[in-house]
């Protein structure tokens, strides 16, 4: 037997009580962070992987991202390229544990784009089954302005947030517009955090352009569910970059932006503990 397998004798826990989709993150989170803190998963263990541990707790594998994330910012667990989570050193953690605000802005933003992503979904279906030419062509000029942004050393953020705009209007709704409008701010603030994360490394940078170019295919092929599933994957990889976000993000610019994020979300109702 594995005498590291993080599974023996069931150390992961488990969830019995139903619980709510917007609780069942902290609720992963918790029972790791026990474990963790108490040395059921020691300091070096290879946490299992994101379908192992979405099947162990039977919940879907963005939970598991989400739950990661707060792990992360907690300084808990650390993630390596190619190689999963590890449940980081003493010393590492006492060096890279972070506030209680850098932990809850990491959760804002990932709440924030787990709604992006049921509207930027919906946009971008409807948007393929009825954008006109004009509306096309305008989708297409918002995509090029963002990348003239980028190339003139710009963050690209006004372009980026007026790109998913133009996806809005491009649906006929003037309700849509309404909504994406109102959700301006918060959208605003969102994109310019994790385009801080993405453009401090090249390939979410190109993930992130090749995600836009296939929204973007979609809608002009009037392809409804192809523009849904880009439009959704595009929202499921910001999250995933958010999770790989490193150390040092965290104490850049754009973790700032982040934390400021957080003390800006509304608290009553919406942020009660997720016991």
């Amino acid at each position: 037997m594995d005498t590291n397998d993080p599974f023996r004798g069931n150390a992961l826990g488990t969830i019995h009580e139903p619980v709510t989709a917007g609780s069942l993150s902290q609720r992963v989170a918790k029972i790791l962070s026990q474990k963790i803190r108490g040395n059921v998963l020691p300091v070096g263990t290879r946490l299992p992987s994101e379908n192992a541990m979405a099947q162990h707790f039977e919940v879907s594998r963005t939970v598991i991202r989400e739950a990661i994330a707060s792990l992360k910012a907690e300084g808990l667990v650390e993630t390596r390229q190619g190689s999963g989570g590890f449940v980081r050193k003493p010393l590492a953690m006492a060096g890279l544990r972070v506030d209680a605000l850098t932990q809850e802005s990491a959760q804002s933003l990932l709440d924030l784009v787990e709604v992006r992503r049921g509207v930027e979904a919906e946009t971008a279906a409807l948007a393929a089954a009825r954008r006109s030419a004009k509306g096309l062509a305008e989708i297409k000029r918002a995509l090029s302005r963002i990348e003239k942004a980028v190339a003139a050393g710009r963050d690209g953020v006004d372009e980026d947030v007026q790109f998913h705009l133009s996806i809005a209007e491009a649906t006929g709704n003037p309700q849509w517009v309404k909504l994406v409008g109102l959700f301006s701010e918060q959208l605003r603030a969102a994109v310019k955090v994790t385009r801080a994360n993405e453009a401090r490394r090249a390939e979410f940078a190109q993930q992130v352009r090749a995600e836009h170019e296939q929204i973007v295919a979609a809608i002009a092929a009037r392809d409804a569910d192809g523009a849904r599933a880009a439009a959704g994957a595009h929202m499921e990889q910001a999250a995933r970059r958010v999770t790989a976000a490193d150390r040092d993000f965290w104490h850049s610019e754009g973790g700032e932006f982040a934390r400021k994020l957080a003390t800006a979300a509304p608290k009553a109702g919406a942020k009660k503990p997720r016991a």
